[in-house]
């Protein structure tokens, strides 16, 4: 019998909603979902489905414009109930951010080191400096680079150095769980392989739970263990990376994976591009959001959203398809059986 995971992250009924001049647009919608302690999960989507304010979320680090609604439970506390004070020791502590780009993330006037002891020194004012020094020397020659390069500034280093600074930010503080949002976006393949394999290496060694934000579902089937896939601000299939390579359940999922170009170069084959364009959110279709780009839409799909279902041990999927309705169209879904 196989050991139950821990829960380290709950989101239940989360919505984000941002305030625009053409009213409220609702960014996330009712999402729930667990991240387990000690897991590398992947959250894919298009670009705009709402993958990174998830993961600001989960940090309050939004803008005063949003507005969050629903719980989020981090180790057993609502996150949305914290003060300031409760939220700065949270930040950094128990969630770090690798942001998509390290350039801008890190001061062009401040030395490596500077922000590594800065780092420290705010969560830990009885830390010295002499002590913080050794400390964060140890963790970045672990991450590959030279104790002497930390006396360098940002634009010494290059992309995949600079991101191992951010990844060295993050680890800095022993926190439970790194978000990486769009971290290898801007790296070469070569650097983003090394990048990847680091971040593997640092899950297998501290025990850290890292959420991986992306767009590319290439990238998640090398790392993760499980993967959630986001449309439209709604989540539409949960499950282990193996069942969701194998055997893609909803539409949508289905699309992202013939979308993938394939490694045979057959120059007779054209690349798969799926119907459609993603949803106005601040209008968004009816009933499931992606029933417009459907290829197997019902009657049902428009009149009604679908709940987000468990159809096997831990495999959720939001579709018609798997879940019934009084009003679904039997005869319909003949067809697909």
């Amino acid at each position: 019998m196989k050991h139950k995971p821990e829960v380290l992250v709950k989101i239940r009924d989360l919505e984000v909603l941002y305030r625009t001049r053409a009213g409220m647009v609702s960014a996330i919608s009712q999402v729930s979902f667990d991240i387990y302690r000690g897991e590398i999960l992947g959250l894919v989507g298009e670009s705009g489905c709402g993958k990174s304010t998830l993961g600001k979320a989960i940090l309050r680090m939004l803008p005063p414009t949003s507005k969050i609604r629903g719980k989020i439970i981090f180790d057993g506390e609502d996150v949305l109930v914290y003060n300031e004070g409760q939220l700065r020791d949270f930040r950094g502590r128990r969630v770090s951010m690798i942001f998509q780009d390290p350039f801008t993330s890190l001061n062009p006037v401040q030395r490596i080191d500077d922000h590594l002891v800065e780092a420290i020194q705010v969560h830990e004012s009885q830390v010295e400096r002499p002590s913080a020094l050794e400390r964060i020397a140890r963790l970045v020659e672990r991450l590959g680079i030279e104790r002497r390069r930390l006396r360098d500034y940002p634009h010494q280093f290059s992309g995949g150095m600079r991101q191992r600074v951010m990844i060295g930010l993050g680890l800095i503080l022993n926190p439970d769980l790194i978000i990486a949002d769009e971290a290898t976006t801007s790296l070469d393949v070569i650097v983003e392989a090394k990048l990847l394999d680091q971040l593997r290496e640092i899950r297998d060694e501290f025990g850290v739970t890292i959420l991986v934000i992306t767009h590319n579902i290439a990238l998640v089937a090398e790392i993760a263990d499980r993967v959630a896939v986001m449309y439209a601000g709604k989540i539409v299939e949960i499950g282990s990376c193996e069942r969701i390579f194998d055997d893609p359940l909803h539409p949508y999922t289905q699309g992202l994976m013939q979308s993938v170009p394939s490694i045979r170069l057959d120059e007779q084959e054209l690349l798969f591009k799926m119907p459609g364009e993603p949803p106005d959110l601040s209008n968004p279709p009816t009933g499931c959001r992606f029933h417009p780009r459907c290829p197997w839409e019902m009657p049902i799909c428009s009149r009604y959203a679908p709940e987000l279902m468990e159809v096997a041990p831990q495999r959720w999927v939001h579709c018609w398809l798997f879940q019934d309705h009084p009003e679904k169209d039997k005869e319909t879904i003949k067809v697909f059986k």
